[in-house]
């Protein structure tokens, strides 16, 4: 498998790591070779000797830290295979500076408030960087996450999405305990 990333210049940086450690931790995990070319912003990643799997995997770890998750974040991705990142592009949806702005303070919160809620009540991580929000997580997180973003998106009220994420919470805990008895 070889694959193409784009990258934000600001990003790469982050990719590299001190001394390039993040490039190197993402090698070993991988078993993939990756080459960053700062100058263009490309990142490639090449797994012919490893696990075409762990590379898509590091190839999901390189994206996310690309959309403005911390390198510790993103390599969870090839710690846990349960984790998937998900993206949704608000470019889609309008293109205009100001519904952007308007769209990302309503999913981001006043002081981070509904990114941190929307976070503690799905355990999935969110980043919000340039014109997507990126989740971290398994699939029920990521489709619990989109569906409060989606209700954000389309005007719903923020205690009504609270309320849904809370109703959730209780259904997915109440599912795992059932499982388990």
């Amino acid at each position: 498998m070889q694959e193409h990333i784009k990258v934000p210049q600001d990003r790469i940086g982050v990719i590299i790591g001190v001394e390039g450690r993040i490039k190197e931790i993402l090698e070993k995990k991988s078993g993939a070779s990756i080459e960053i070319d700062s100058e263009s912003g490309t990142v490639f990643i090449d797994s012919k000797e490893g696990d075409p799997f762990k590379a898509l995997k590091a190839s999901e770890a390189i994206k996310a830290i690309a959309r403005g998750f911390s390198p510790e974040k993103a390599l969870k991705l090839l710690e846990n295979d349960d984790l998937a990142l998900d993206m949704i592009d608000l470019s889609k949806i309008s293109d205009a500076p100001a519904d952007l702005t308007r769209l990302k303070g309503r999913i981001i919160g006043k002081g981070g408030k509904t990114r941190e809620i929307m976070e503690s009540m799905t355990g999935a991580k969110i980043s919000v960087y340039g014109k997507t929000i990126s989740i971290i997580g398994d699939p029920e997180q990521i489709m619990t996450v989109r569906a409060a973003i989606d209700m954000l998106i389309e005007g719903a009220p923020h205690g009504a999405v609270y309320g849904y994420l809370e109703r959730r919470r209780r259904e997915l805990k109440q599912s795992q305990f059932e499982s388990i008895s």
